[in-house]
């Protein structure tokens, strides 16, 4: 079986205000043409195909024509598409029935009642895919993986064909890099899961969550795609594309290949991974060419703040290059005082702050202890927002 793997598609982000729409629509119609290339039996869009639960129309058209351009590049290809944590479980699932004459899976939520026969996708003669969508832990079933497994094992007995897992989760030890908000135990408003839970048996585990393309395990039999372009700064550095996997039969191991994708407007920092002077950072923003489409995030380390009219200076800078400056990110100079009475923080740094590190300054500021169960408590009430938003 030939799957080409994908995630975390963020249709519909706005980046400081500016519009990722036509760089989005060519990473698709790239998507369309790998397609095209590498003829899989199955592509899976392991989650977070948009940005908001509240996508604009024009963003859910994007979608729709993408799935009509990748549907026509392979018309045998089956598409299994699952619903992350920014996406609607219930709005995922409105059309699924129209979508399936293309030979669309959209499964949108889970829970206790579900019926785990509707879960598992046969991929005629090639494999079966076990699409789990993104659910509270609360809701997903109880033993949900093994009994998945289970129901597939009975239908694969005499035939021995691969098995493959799509979910949209956060794994212990998995490199979050790039995302907004990050504790040990819990990324983004998801609890983290123990890799252990895929022991079963499944041939290969396509997640969908964390952006940095990663494998979990040292026979990459359990991995992130990531996101095929950045959709923040901060995760600049990670690989960015597909994965193209590769499982001849059950238990036999598969093949990964990275599969890049070019971003036509791509993010760039300055300094690439470090913070300068303002008199260095607008003189690196001067040398940089006047012809490579881009967005820029100045990079800049200050006494206090900013000089008066930095932002202006850097616009007028930019003004007839094709790049275009979209934020000046300050970190105090020495500023190691966070976590302390009294510190103060740039705007940039405020923002990189999670409600664990607010809430244990606050709590010892007025000279009080912030524990574990203080912090396991906040942990509880972010997952529950993020539960709301949908």
């Amino acid at each position: 079986m030939k799957i080409l793997h994908t995630s975390d598609w963020h249709l519909g982000h706005i980046l400081y205000n500016d519009s990722q729409e036509e760089a989005q629509k060519d990473m698709l119609r790239q998507i369309a043409n790998i397609v095209n290339e590498k003829k899989p039996d199955v592509l899976i869009i392991a989650g977070d195909v948009y940005d908001s639960t509240q996508p604009s129309t024009s963003v859910q058209q994007m979608f729709a024509d993408a799935m009509v351009n990748i549907h026509q590049a392979c018309n045998e290809m089956t598409i299994v598409c699952i619903a992350g944590n920014h996406d609607s479980g219930s709005k995922h699932m409105i059309f699924h029935t129209p979508w399936k004459a293309l030979n669309v899976h959209m499964i949108g939520s889970i829970n206790n009642e579900s019926d785990l026969n509707d879960y598992i996708i046969e991929i005629e003669g090639k494999g079966f895919v076990v699409a789990v969508p993104y659910a509270a832990d609360r809701f997903l079933p109880d033993d949900v993986w093994n009994r998945l497994y289970s129901i597939v094992d009975e239908r694969n007995r005499d035939r021995q064909l691969p098995v493959v897992l799509t979910s949209h989760l956060a794994i212990l030890g998995s490199d979050w890099g790039g995302h907004d908000f990050s504790s040990d135990k819990s990324i983004g408003g998801l609890n983290c899961m123990d890799s252990s839970i895929f022991d079963k048996g499944y041939d290969y585990v396509a997640l969908g969550h964390i952006h940095r393309q990663q494998d979990l395990n040292e026979d990459c039999r359990i991995c992130y795609a990531g996101t095929p372009v950045a959709v923040s700064f901060d995760e600049v550095a990670n690989g960015h594309g597909l994965l193209f996997v590769e499982c001849d039969k059950h238990g036999e191991g598969t093949k990964v290949t990275p599969i890049s994708i070019n971003n036509i407007n791509p993010l760039v920092n300055i300094p690439a991974d470090k913070f300068a002077d303002w008199d260095k950072a607008r003189q690196l923003l001067r040398n940089y060419p006047d012809d490579v489409p881009s967005l820029i995030r100045l990079n800049v380390e200050v006494e206090a703040y900013l000089p008066a009219g930095a932002n202006d200076e850097g616009q007028l800078i930019v003004k007839d290059k094709a790049c275009k400056l979209t934020y000046i990110n300050t970190k105090r100079k020495d500023s190691n005082q966070q976590g302390k009475s009294g510190a103060t923080f740039t705007t940039s740094e405020f923002k990189k702050l999670n409600v664990a590190d607010v809430a244990k300054m606050w709590i010892e500021s007025k000279g009080e202890k912030f524990d574990d169960v203080i912090k396991e408590m906040l942990e509880e009430v972010q997952s529950r927002l993020s539960d709301n938003n949908e």
